[in-house]
């Protein structure tokens, strides 16, 4: 039977995974899927998640309830020898082993892409996870509840100050959300005004959300300038220590929470252990059938999809030559990857990937949107509902897709629920503090007991 492994369980993996479930008979193949956590998750719901409009565990799809047919490893692939057909499978716990496959799926995805300034690596946090946008949501509800027990000055409007830096669609997401997530907040907290309160966003192009017209782009950046929000056009971040983001034109400004949205990168674990072709921009040099290589050479047996691959778009319209490294080409692609590998495990020739981009969608915060497609651009409440009816028709299988609507729902009646659970990050606080330890032991020599004297004994 041949052994067919994925590597990465994203959106391009559990997907390849999922409908090669569907397409292969019983006994055809075995399908293996790696990856170091037990769950896909649905990134275009993590700005929602980071405003407190999803509950975290309803975008994350669980690897093991939907792949029934396919066995889940939960360990990184460290190294990859195709021309052995052989991979290095790393576990948490336990010594690594080698993996043997016939057809490989490279799907590792991307991680966010940083430079080597001052402070970022220690202070900033990235959008790339579910944890992350747990941890940004119960940041910003700590942080009010801080700021309600001081008195008005920098402090208290340091800790009510955040810092986006990167202005793509992942950016104005979470930047829009939060602004607004932050605007609501204030009911709850009578002593704190929104004067207090400081959103700024850092771009160093001189425009935002290059995926939709200028003449959109500018409406956004008008639009959060309405709700109070600064945007830096233009402007680089070139240092960030002790929470004081420096800016290129000198201003710094104090925050407690820094989010990072400025540019993703082929997963480099993967990428740098494997001997399969790599482009230029580090990522997996793919075909547009979704085999890995060139139009004049084919590595048998290997594919790759998703942000970690360099597939051609063959409308002419993606960045460089190359689609664009978004959810929408990997669910895409995903779905042809395994129908082509199907194909060629029985013979058949695979069809190339072309999809042409209907356009783009973001929520800016509770009923409030943008949508391009061509030169038609859809602003405020309706975008807000192509937005939702997008994403919740894309969340993968029925029973996800309740969760979130339900969500939905249950929040137009009763809000959100602000609760911040940062302390589940040290969940043993209170046991440790109040928890009985045993008492020193005592001394190995101690001295003799003192034996009393005649005197002593007489009285």
């Amino acid at each position: 039977m041949p052994k067919i492994l994925v590597v990465g369980g994203g959106y391009a993996g559990f997907y390849t995974a999922w409908k090669l479930e569907k397409h292969l008979r019983r006994g055809e193949a075995e399908v293996t899927i790696v990856d170091p956590l037990p769950y896909m998750t649905y990134q275009p719901f993590l700005p929602e998640v980071a405003a407190g409009e999803i509950e975290a565990r309803h975008v994350v799809v669980g690897l093991r309830r939907h792949l029934k047919r396919t066995r889940v490893v939960m360990a990184k692939v460290t190294g990859i020898d195709h021309a052995n057909r052989t991979a290095t499978i790393t576990p948490a716990v336990g010594e690594p082993w080698q993996e043997t496959y016939d057809q490989i799926v490279v799907t590792a995805g991307a991680v966010s892409r940083t430079f080597p300034i001052p402070g970022i690596a220690d202070n900033a946090i990235g959008l790339k996870t579910i944890e992350e946008a747990v941890a940004i949501r119960d940041r910003i509800l700590t942080n009010f509840d801080r700021a309600a027990n001081l008195p008005p000055g920098p402090e208290r409007e340091r800790l009510l100050t955040v810092v986006v830096v990167g202005g793509g669609f992942a950016g104005i997401e979470v930047f829009a959300e939060t602004r607004a997530f932050a605007s609501e907040l204030l009911r709850s907290y009578p002593n704190l005004t929104f004067e207090e309160t400081h959103f700024h966003l850092i771009e160093a192009m001189g425009r935002i959300m290059p995926e939709v017209s200028l003449k959109t782009s500018e409406w956004v950046l008008k639009d959060l300038a309405k709700r109070g929000a600064n945007v830096h056009l233009d402007t680089q971040v070139t240092g960030a220590v002790d929470g004081d983001v420096e800016l290129s034109t000198g201003q710094i400004i104090p925050t407690d929470l820094i989010i990072w949205t400025a540019g993703v990168m082929a997963n480099p674990t993967v990428v740098r252990g494997s001997d399969l072709p790599i482009e230029e921009r580090g990522r997996i040099r793919t075909r547009p059938d979704l085999r890995v290589g060139t139009d004049e050479e084919i590595v048998e047996g290997a594919w790759a999809a998703g942000d970690v691959s360099a597939v051609p778009d063959l409308t002419g319209k993606g960045v460089g030559g190359y689609c664009v490294p978004n959810a929408q080409h990997a669910v895409r692609q995903a779905k042809l990857l395994a129908k082509n590998l199907t194909a060629v495990l029985r013979g058949e020739v695979p069809t190339d990937y072309i999809h042409h981009n209907l356009g783009a969608v973001a929520g800016l915060g509770l009923y409030n949107g943008v949508f391009q497609s061509g030169r038609v651009a859809i602003k405020g409440f309706f975008a807000w509902i192509a937005h939702r009816g997008y994403h919740g028709m894309a969340m993968p299988s029925f029973e996800r897709k309740f969760r979130v609507v339900g969500d939905w729902w249950q929040n137009f009646w009763f809000g959100r629920d602000n609760v911040s659970l940062e302390a589940v990050q040290n969940p043993r606080y209170v046991f440790e503090e109040f928890a009985a330890r045993p008492r020193p032991a005592a001394p190995d020599t101690a001295p003799a007991p003192k034996l009393p004297n005649k005197e002593d004994v007489k009285s």
